[in-house]
């Protein structure tokens, strides 16, 4: 559909605490009305900036908005979803200069950073794999399920992919070692912290019964 608009509400853990599950509620009904069926409201995994949250972001414009409460919703929805005209007081205001940024990718937090592993955070709904897919989601292992095991560790020996521990020994290595350990019985323990990238928590404690997402 042309002229499309999506509003995406950070869910990440700390904008959760901040009230961002009110917000993507209130966001969700405000738009279901007559006259907004270009609009579509969802939420997406950890924006970085947590000490701004809850951050909501409307694209494809790219604007970025701060510190966004349920009482903040009706003017979102209707100065810049039906008029056009976003929200001024609610950018993002650079510490130095009090400027405000409309858009995320002219803030230095966001426009000194180069993404990798997290390039898709913030901009996708991490609960449906179609935006995943979407976003070349899945290709690696495409590759490497017609690769041999021994061409996987060398692929990934040659990466310099290293663990983030203090170490950072080379990943590749802990594959081989693996794979090269006598007995048939092997373990893979996956370090599931909440600070490693990727990381996904689930915790009872979010009023909207959805799990919480870290960064």
């Amino acid at each position: 559909m042309q002229n499309r608009r999506s509003v995406l509400v950070c869910e990440g853990t700390g904008c959760v605490s901040s009230g961002a599950g009110a917000v993507y509620d209130a966001l969700r009904e405000a738009t279901g009305g007559q006259g907004m069926a270009r609009i579509e409201v969802d939420f997406t995994g950890c924006h970085g900036f947590c000490e701004q949250g809850p951050n909501v972001v409307v694209e494809p414009e790219g604007i970025f908005y701060t510190h966004v409460q349920v009482e903040d919703v009706p003017e979102i929805v209707d100065s810049h979803l039906r008029d056009g005209r976003p929200v001024e007081r609610l950018f993002y205001r650079d510490p130095a200069t009090g400027e405000a940024i409309p858009y995320y990718s002219e803030i230095d937090f966001y426009r000194r950073q180069q993404r990798v592993i997290l390039r898709n955070c913030g901009q996708i709904n991490p609960e449906r794999i179609d935006h995943y897919v979407a976003r070349g989601g899945y290709r690696a292992l495409r590759k490497a399920l017609l690769m041999t095991p021994d061409q996987v560790i060398e692929e990934v020996k040659k990466s310099g992919l290293r663990g983030r521990g203090g170490a950072g020994f080379p990943t590749g290595l802990k594959w081989e070692f693996c794979r090269n350990a006598t007995g048939k019985k092997k373990y893979v323990i996956c370090n599931a912290d909440e600070g490693d990238p990727g990381a996904f928590m689930d915790r009872p404690f979010h009023p909207g019964g959805r799990p919480t997402r870290c960064c």
